[in-house]
């Protein structure tokens, strides 16, 4: 068996970032920028009002000074003109500030009758206005690698730029195995069961950015797997559930291999998921994960999340674990690291009593992993842990 550490990097060797293609940038959020962009325009593109109120030359503000009011500027609507000594311009927030004028008297300030405005209030020092360019300038860069949240996008609208190199979507394809499965909806027979790995890897992957298809389920003999291997042409990523052991009925490696598969390794030291599977045939890397619900989940958060982002070139960004307090005692670890589904209760991290692998209902509650790493001694509440979010 190797390391979680080990795997891991074994798993990152098997995927490069992908081509980068253009899309519109309102089909970028969750893409991921491969390359840098520049801004185009200055933001904001003039000195702005930031306040409702009066623009005056900033020299004669005091309290009790009089203005002649001689025109009006408003957002996408200018005034045109200097403004001399003694007039005002009334000004409204995101409006250009006029040509003469460098201070925003704001109109809580002001008692105004007809054309005539006099400061009542202290006006205080502040100009009220945006200069040009304080947010960004033109050539102002924003680097890739970058996911792209709703407030990248934003920016890069701003910025002038309608279209965005990201890298492609990695094409995922998800095999459950294993004649016990069938489909949410069917009818199980009386040894059956309901596949369900599937069905949350396949979100779990999909918020990672890449594109899942759910191939059919492959059977217990090397046809029906050869036949699902071959539906997986055209993927960037394999990844079976279920089979992956060395029993009778774990048939995956010794199919994938009879097609070329060449393995990268075989078991990690780690519970639940100590079966787990990884190489590469052709040009797709394949990882085969354990059957057991949880197990395949803790697996698909561990390891295949990493190389569904490094497809995207977010490539030596390694997830840290996050720390925070134990809040109940837990026993000494064995020789396998340990991913402990837990819960939050009064800004401590709880374990389940219970960890078994096959159980989805305590998995759909837990908020985190608790990593307990190998022969990791006793720990008491109130001891740092530490935690993969989920």
């Amino acid at each position: 068996m190797i390391s979680v550490a080990e795997a891991r990097a074994a798993l990152l060797d098997l995927v490069r970032p992908l081509e980068v293609e253009r899309v519109p940038l309102a089909e970028a959020a969750g893409r991921v920028l491969a390359e840098p962009v520049t801004a185009k325009r200055d933001q904001p593109p003039f000195d702005a009002s930031a306040m409702d109120g009066y623009a005056v030359n900033g020299t004669e503000v005091e309290l009790h000074a009089m203005f002649k009011v001689i025109g009006e500027a408003a957002a996408g609507h200018g005034f045109v003109g200097p403004v001399g000594a003694g007039q005002a311009v009334r000004i409204f927030t995101g409006a250009p500030v006029p040509e003469g004028a460098n201070f925003v008297v704001i109109q809580e300030d002001v008692d105004r009758k007809g054309n005539l405005i006099t400061i009542t209030y202290e006006p205080g020092t502040n100009a009220n206005i945006r200069a040009r360019g304080r947010d960004f300038a033109i050539g102002q860069t924003v680097a890739a690698p970058r996911l792209l949240r709703p407030a990248d996008i934003a920016l890069l609208a701003a910025m002038n730029i309608a279209e965005v190199p990201v890298y492609r979507r990695p094409v995922v394809a998800l095999i459950s195995t294993g004649d016990e499965l069938v489909m949410p909806g069917e009818t199980p027979g009386p040894d059956q069961i309901i596949v369900s790995n599937t069905f949350g890897l396949k979100a779990m992957l999909e918020a990672e950015g890449a594109e899942v298809r759910m191939l059919p389920i492959a059977r217990d003999t090397e046809a029906s797997l050869r036949m699902a291997l071959s539906l997986s042409e055209g993927a960037d990523l394999v990844v079976t559930i279920g089979g992956a052991s060395v029993g009778d009925h774990d048939l995956v490696a010794g199919v994938a291999e009879s097609l070329g598969l060449e393995r990268a390794f075989y078991k990690v030291a780690m519970r639940p998921g100590k079966p787990l599977m990884a190489g590469r045939f052709g040009a797709r890397a394949m990882v085969g994960l354990p059957g057991n619900p949880v197990s395949a989940m803790v697996c698909g958060r561990v390891f295949v999340t990493p190389m569904v982002r490094a497809l995207q070139g977010l490539v030596g960004v390694e997830e840290t674990l996050a720390r925070a307090e134990l809040g109940s005692d837990m026993e000494a670890n064995g020789p396998r690291a340990h991913y402990m589904r837990a819960f939050w209760r009064d800004g401590q991290l709880h374990p389940f009593d219970s960890q078994d692998s096959s159980l989805l209902s305590v998995l759909a509650q837990a908020e985190a992993l608790i990593l307990r790493p190998p022969h990791a001694p006793a720990a008491k509440a109130g001891d740092p842990v530490g935690y993969l979010p989920l």
